[in-house]
């Protein structure tokens, strides 16, 4: 007989991801561990700032692929009495940046970028990759306006877990391993990820064990003790410029000194009687707001939504990445790898943070600085190396972001927030995962094992194969579909999280289905 094999399945298996409900404060977070961290900043009598603060430093422990204090982000935060704000703590290049260091190869880059490679990767990966690190400048500045307990018992949580080091578990190895063929181009980090020149391995049997990540648990126990300005023009920062000066980098003494974290009234939006507070800044915003017009007069009658409503967002979302990208020429990379994080916390009180933080590759820079421990973000990778192009690698300047961090309110009150990790995947994601909930009335946790579609550009679609033959069949009569599984790895779909307020006051959450570590947990 003639046998063809069918497609290859990667995870035969049904996941279920257990949501979270209670009456006073919860956290959501792509990892337990610091989700846990927040909880018991809640417990303490913290905000949710308070709460989100703690939750991002534990982050940098617990998921140092994703974000860390070298990275940058964008937070929502929203509640009684303090209105609905945005802290931007985006990329920023180095001020003393010269385009001439990033020659070009005269060959496209062609598995992240749209764009000429640049000699030996340096917008990639290595010392000139970095961006101004931003995420510790946004955290001080959500504590200082928002938060009620100390630096140092907000820290706690972190320090604790980075003295008793990252797991060394499966999901620990698969992290690593894709990155391992850049990690091992640096010592420290080749040190501490790569023992023996090979991804950490789990026993066979028994408990994975951790491992420390260099002097990561020292500096944040003199960020606690020193308070957060001391990355920027204390200890820590003499650490961070001593490294940059051995290595190459380009980011100063001034660069970090004049970091802060730019805080402004968030996007307002209207969307079938909620209002929906975005992320005013360099974000996947006004894409988003594309989103909602287009998708005004879709149908929003049953259930879960019909195959025509998927057609008709596929081809919003076509128009919106088009309308994007032609602002931009070819600025915006697609990022494949991208790797990203996004916690949701809310309080007993109704504040509500959603906050999106990121190294932007899979372990940023790929470079850990062996004085402090920071991994670096590598944030040149998202500039043109066109001189003539819109979003050219120039020295002070902001990129565009796909963070969309999101807040809904009915009347004064937040009621939703949301956001997720993904790069150019997450606004689609955002978008679907919000309406699940507010327009079809699913709970979270319906909403975060109902199938989704990825549209993050002007051609082709991403379908997850749980949506069946007659959506399948829409899509394709519009444009190419691409039929996949929502797996672990390759990951294929953003990883959202969220949290809702009730109407009795119960608060209800849930992370992604497909992270492993992620949960989202109640006090």
């Amino acid at each position: 007989m003639a046998w063809t094999p069918p497609p290859h399945v990667t995870q035969h298996w049904q996941v279920t991801k257990p949501g979270a409900s209670g009456k006073r404060g919860m956290v959501a977070s792509q990892a337990r561990d610091a989700a846990e961290a927040g909880i018991a900043i809640l417990e303490a009598g913290g905000t949710a700032a308070d709460a989100a603060v703690a939750t991002a430093f534990a982050l940098a422990v617990v998921e140092p692929w994703n974000s860390g204090l070298g990275g940058i982000g964008f937070t929502q935060v929203a509640g009684p009495g303090i209105g609905a704000q945005t802290f931007d703590f985006g990329p920023v290049s180095p001020h003393g940046l010269d385009p001439s260091a990033y020659p070009m190869t005269g060959t496209m880059k062609a598995d992240l970028f749209t764009w000429p490679e640049v000699f030996e990767d340096r917008n990639i990966h290595g010392p000139l990759s970095f961006a101004i690190p931003s995420s510790v400048a946004g955290y001080a500045e959500l504590h200082a306006r928002h938060g009620r307990l100390p630096l140092s018992v907000v820290m706690e949580p972190a320090i604790a877990l980075a003295k008793r080091g990252l797991a060394q578990d499966w999901f620990t190895t698969l992290k690593v391993a894709n990155s391992a063929a850049v990690l091992r181009k640096y010592a420290e980090s080749a040190r501490i990820y790569l023992p023996n020149d090979l991804p950490p391995v789990a026993p066979y049997q028994g408990n994975p064990g951790f491992f420390r990540q260099g002097r990561l648990a020292e500096t944040l126990e003199r960020l606690a003790a020193a308070g957060l300005r001391d990355f920027y023009e204390g200890g820590v920062a003499g650490e961070l410029l001593a490294d940059f000066k051995e290595m190459g980098s380009l980011i100063s003494a001034a660069d970090l000194a004049g970091c802060k974290a730019i805080v402004k009234p968030a996007l307002e939006a209207s969307w079938r009687g909620k209002r929906l507070f975005l992320a005013n800044g360099l974000t996947a915003a006004p894409t988003l707001l594309r989103v909602l017009e287009g998708m005004r007069g879709a149908d929003f009658s049953g259930p879960a939504p019909s195959a025509g409503w998927y057609a008709q967002l596929a081809g919003v979302l076509r128009e919106a990445y088009a309308e994007r990208l032609a602002g931009l020429g070819d600025a915006e990379p697609k990022a494949a790898e991208s790797c990203t994080t996004h916690l949701t916390v809310c309080d007993k009180d109704g504040m509500m943070v959603a906050m999106t933080t990121t190294l932007l590759s899979s372990m940023g820079s790929r470079v850990v600085l062996p004085r402090s421990g920071v991994l670096m973000n590598n944030g040149i990778m998202w500039f043109d190396p066109r001189p003539e192009a819109v979003n050219a690698i120039a020295p002070g300047k902001r990129p565009l972001t796909n963070m969309c961090p999101v807040i809904g309110a009915e009347g004064e009150a937040p009621s939703i927030a949301l956001g997720a990790s993904g790069g150019r995947r997450i606004m689609a994601s955002v978008f679907q995962t919000l309406s699940y909930v507010a327009d079809f009335g699913m709970t979270p946790e319906q909403a975060a094992h109902h199938p989704r579609l990825d549209v993050s550009g002007p051609d082709g679609v991403t379908a997850d194969i749980r949506l069946g033959a007659e959506t399948l069949a829409a899509l394709a009569k519009d444009d190419t579909v691409t039929e996949v599984e929502h797996a672990v790895l390759p990951v294929n779909f953003a990883c959202p999280n969220l949290i809702r307020i009730t109407a009795d006051g119960t608060r209800e959450g849930i992370s992604d289905a497909m992270s492993p570590w992620s949960a989202a947990l109640a006090q």
